[in-house]
């Protein structure tokens, strides 16, 4: 009768396992952070065709699915895929492939890296970005004399770590036709005792970037394969790309259809009345890898380069304001027009007389539309009586590694009093429920983690200053891991499909080296991404 009574229970043991459903993937020994609504930490998860199934411990998982694949995270911690809210993928792409100047020291310094340059590539046409004059002994914009003689017959674009300024050499400027006399709405172009330094702000940029030859296809691919690297290296899975033009939108829809590209992108369109036309008439993009339905729109240009648009003049500089780099008029048509159709707008504001036009605008055009979650990029200073007209129609989405990297001269720019609403992420979280992060890379560095001790510490990472740089304004550990994945995937109307570790949504998760809601704060910059899983698959 043992026997008997056995045999029927192994029988019915096997019968349990034959009748399992069969997954693609279990996750388990994990500590998994769900970001769900009540913050669970779960054990493990199961995937099957992209997406998730089934959430629970290793010995439920396993009752019930039959695994192709198995992942033991050895207790690790793991998050939903990061998402970078406010970045430029395909710049940083191409930034592969140029001068790299960001952290140079001194202007001797980026010339040494030109030459270098030079001598290996041999290039007819030399392209750099990333210097910073706030980083040098001499704090002033540098001039293109040095670059004259260096590089007398080649034309050189060196373009500020903020992208609202550039130096080009005399080449350059003949190439675009600039010269002294030149004026341009909306931008500067510096001179020193009558003549051109080279130095271009915001609108002035642009006769300079027209000239600049176009990268071929291979080369742009070259680019965005990169980029797909270096974002699957850190962890992201998700990425919103500040302002691309319809070329580009169309080279990555093919390379995500040919899966040659598996990063998810948000694709902002740039601000061309042209192309708005062209998408606006065909409606929005959606894939499961590709989202294109806002547009990108510059009110004003960014603090380390005077160009953000202040109420008051600047602190180290009597009676300038910076600008508008679009025109009150123009940016309320273009405003009215979206807001006729099912389109997001985006919109960069530094300054709080920028901040002011814009969120001013949004209310007026938004106030009987719900759910058109229309953002405000950077919210960098805000006057006090603006942070009010945020709301979640009204998303603030910041990059906390701004405020560490201005931290240094941003009061010598706003002075103290102002400084007190800039970069003051804690009373925009009060005000619209939510904050959207990002990087702004290659700006900054692309590295999500950076953005999450910056956001949380306040700190550089010499752990400067002590007590954190205006520390009231940090977010807490939770609030920070939201703002990099459910509230970003909320500020891209994805909130349903990723954000967090749920049934039926992707299977886009990172593995991290140590887990960033417990860790020592000093050792927050010091985690590692182990794995990055894409729609369940391994791409890191």
């Amino acid at each position: 009768m043992k026997n008997i009574l056995f045999s029927c229970c192994m029988l019915i043991l096997f019968s349990a396992c034959e009748q399992r459903e069969e997954v693609d993937l279990i996750v388990s020994n994990a500590k998994v952070y769900t970001v769900n609504d009540a913050f669970d930490v779960v054990k493990g998860f199961a995937v099957k065709d992209g997406k998730i199934v089934a959430l629970g411990n290793y010995e439920d998982l396993h009752l019930r699915y039959k695994p192709k694949q198995s992942y033991d995270a050895k207790g690790k911690a793991i998050y939903p895929g990061f998402i970078d809210a406010h970045a430029h993928f395909y710049n940083l792409g191409m930034q592969q492939q140029r001068v790299e100047l960001t952290g140079t020291k001194s202007f001797d310094e980026v010339l040494e890296k030109l030459k270098a340059f030079q001598e290996q590539e041999q290039r007819q046409f030399i392209i750099g970005r990333g210097w910073d004059q706030n980083d040098w002994p001499n704090k002033e914009f540098p001039t293109n004399k040095a670059l004259d003689d260096l590089f007398p017959d080649t034309p050189v674009v060196l373009t500020r770590i903020d992208g609202h300024a550039l130096l080009a050499n005399t080449k350059a400027l003949q190439l675009a036709n600039l010269n002294a006399d030149t004026e341009i709405s909306g931008g500067q172009l510096l001179k020193h005792q009558g003549e051109l330094t080279g130095v271009l702000i915001d609108n002035a940029m642009q006769p300079v970037q027209a000239i600049i030859p176009e990268p071929t296809r291979a080369t742009q691919i070259d680019a965005l394969l990169a980029a797909q690297k270096i974002a699957f290296e850190n962890g992201l899975t998700s990425i919103a790309d500040a302002g691309l033009n319809k070329n580009k939108i169309e080279l990555i829809d093919s390379l995500q259809q040919a899966e040659v590209l598996k990063v998810r992108l948000y694709a902002m369109l740039a601000n061309n009345a042209e192309e708005i036309d062209y998408f606006l008439e065909r409606g929005p993009l959606k894939t499961d890898f590709l989202n294109l339905r806002s547009v990108k729109v510059f009110a004003d240009g960014a603090l380390g380069s005077r160009g953000a648009a202040l109420k008051q003049p600047y602190s180290d500089k009597k009676g300038h304001y910076g600008s508008m780099l679009i025109g009150i008029a123009d940016f309320k048509a273009l405003a009215q027009k979206l807001s006729q159709s099912s389109w997001q707008m985006n919109t960069h504001a530094i300054g709080d007389s920028a901040n002011a036009v814009v969120l001013s605008t949004y209310k007026n055009l938004l106030k009987d539309k719900p759910n058109r979650r229309w953002r405000v990029e950077h919210a960098q200073v805000v006057a006090p009586q603006d942070f009010k007209y945020f709301n979640k129609n009204i998303i603030p989405s910041v990059q906390p590694t701004h405020a560490t990297s201005d931290m240094y001269w941003a009061k010598d720019r706003l002075g103290e009093k102002r400084l007190q609403n800039a970069y003051a992420y804690k009373k925009l979280l009060e005000a619209a429920g939510l904050v959207a992060l990002g990087t702004d890379f290659p700006i900054e560095k692309v590295n999500p983690i950076l953005t999450f001790y910056a956001a949380v510490a306040r700190k550089d990472l010499d752990n400067y200053p002590a007590n954190g740089f205006q520390k009231a304004q940090a977010l807490s550990r939770e609030e920070a891991l939201k703002g990099m994945t459910i509230w970003a995937a909320y500020a891209n109307f994805e909130e349903q499909e990723k954000g967090s570790i749920a049934v039926g949504k992707f299977a886009d998760f990172v593995v991290l080296n140590q887990d960033l809601m417990k860790v020592n704060e000093q050792q927050l910059p010091l985690t590692r991404v182990l794995a990055t899983y894409v729609n369940g698959e391994k791409v890191y």
